[in-house]
């Protein structure tokens, strides 16, 4: 990442309400480790999207975390809605997460974060394009 787009990321990262903030940046650290385990053809590569961080690797389908002030105990993960990912992430999940339509999990601030079933749904991400022929992307 050059100096200006890691000056934005953290700039970002800043304008978020503390609390928010660390939940946010254990989210960041989810995905970062999760691409570390994973055979990827590229590195993962942070940048702000939509004004929002954002995270893409050659192969895979974005992925985004924000907040939005109108819902301040709420914070989200993001997956590209056109695709199959929120889809698979309900017919595996829906016991476990509470979902924005087709657009991505949504947590509160008191969430204890379901970390396993989160990360895989982020090695889903991170390689859809390897797998988006699958049923249920390989599962």
């Amino acid at each position: 990442m050059n100096n200006a787009n890691v000056l934005m990321v953290d700039k970002k990262y800043q304008s978020y309400p503390e609390g928010i903030r660390d939940k946010l940046l254990s989210l960041r650290q989810l995905v970062i480790d999760v691409s570390k385990k994973i055979d990827l053809p590229a590195q993962v590569q942070e940048t702000i999207n939509a004004n929002e961080p954002s995270f893409v690797v050659d192969g895979g389908s974005p992925i985004r975390i924000d907040w939005k002030s109108q819902t301040p105990n709420q914070y989200a993960m993001y997956f590209q809605c056109k695709t199959k990912l929120v889809d698979t992430f309900k017919e595996l999940y829906d016991d476990t997460f509470r979902f924005d339509d087709d657009k991505g999990i949504v947590f509160t601030v008191d969430d204890d974060i379901a970390t396993r079933e989160l990360a895989h749904c982020i090695s889903l991400s991170l390689r859809y394009h390897q797998i988006k022929h699958l049923p249920l992307l390989g599962v």
